[in-house]
């Protein structure tokens, strides 16, 4: 087992879509890492010391540096662990942005579907930690009224991934797995796995062996670690030093400035830290907490909104 600084810590629950996809990017590298469970609603009071208040599933923890959203996460798998790549030679650009639609639009309107068709069953308090944590856009009551919509749109998507395979790639960029099947394959696993009745994936024959083909990859080598343990670990060390190829000034938020950062989207708990980088891919705070100590917390430059505190 790698010293404790350099150990991959992954902070989720089962059930997440996002979680999945970084347990998937996990096992297409390879690697070993620590599973730490978490609660799927608030409070989740041992990852709050971590990163300051955002609340979103998954987290990487690497010693005390901590890495919020999945998109953060793959390319510090990336620069870890070059091999193999999630994010091709010339092809990180159009990767990241098919990524990013299904991140965002693809998978919201997976949500709609599976909350929506299961919103006489869902826990009273996921119905309401949900609708909270989203100022409101995740509204089971809204999804259950819509369903032919929202199974309408999520079908229109299901075809652009069938017919993105009928040339007989594998895999929805090539013969390679790359970041977008990650990223497109969470919310179907969620649509698959939990609205299974409605044979939404009837006539994507391809669609179905990609996902299988994805799944073989595994998730790498897990080992369950206790919340207080990965606590300690960031107590214990220190914050790795941060080298930028393009750093970029944002008003009024220099280096070493009070700043707050908080998605753009939802989950929009603003974490407050000290600027330590900047630019066109991320953002670095540093902020320390009595229990984890001094921890850097890094975000994507995309989605989320950087001001002086």
């Amino acid at each position: 087992m790698a010293d404790a600084a350099s150990q991959l810590i992954l902070h989720h629950y089962p059930n997440s879509p996002f979680a999945e996809k970084a347990r998937l990017m996990l096992g297409h590298k390879g690697v070993a890492w620590r599973s730490v469970i978490i609660p799927r609603v608030m409070p989740k009071p041992d990852l709050m010391p971590l990163t300051g208040g955002y609340r979103k599933t998954p987290v990487m923890q690497i010693g005390a540096d901590i890495f919020c959203d999945s998109a953060c996460i793959a390319r510090e798998l990336d620069r870890r662990f070059p091999s193999p790549p999630l994010f091709t030679s010339g092809g990180r650009g159009r990767l990241a942005i098919m990524g990013a639609w299904a991140d965002s639009k693809l998978f919201l309107e997976v949500v709609g579907v599976v909350f929506g068709t299961n919103a006489d069953t869902v826990p009273e308090d996921l119905k309401i930690d949900r609708h909270r944590f989203s100022d409101g856009l995740i509204d089971l009551d809204r999804f259950k009224a819509d369903q032919a919509y929202l199974r309408s749109q999520v079908r229109s998507h299901l075809f652009w991934i069938e017919h993105a395979l009928d040339d007989g790639r594998m895999f929805i960029d090539g013969d390679r797995a790359t970041y977008v099947d990650f990223c497109v394959y969470g919310p179907l696993w969620m649509l698959r796995n939990r609205a299974a009745d409605l044979a939404m994936f009837v006539d994507m024959p391809r669609t179905l062996a990609w996902m299988d083909r994805l799944a073989s990859r595994g998730h790498g080598t897990p080992e369950d670690l206790s919340s207080a343990d990965a606590l300690l670990i960031a107590r214990d060390t220190e914050p790795a030093e941060i080298t930028l190829a393009h750093a970029e000034e944002v008003a009024g938020t220099g280096h070493g400035r009070r700043v707050t950062v908080s998605a753009d989207d939802y989950g929009k708990d603003p974490v407050t830290g000290y600027l330590v980088a900047v630019d066109a891919q991320r953002i670095v705070i540093r902020r320390s907490d009595p229990v984890a100590g001094a921890v850097n917390v890094h975000f994507p430059r995309a989605g989320f909104r950087l001001v002086p505190a």
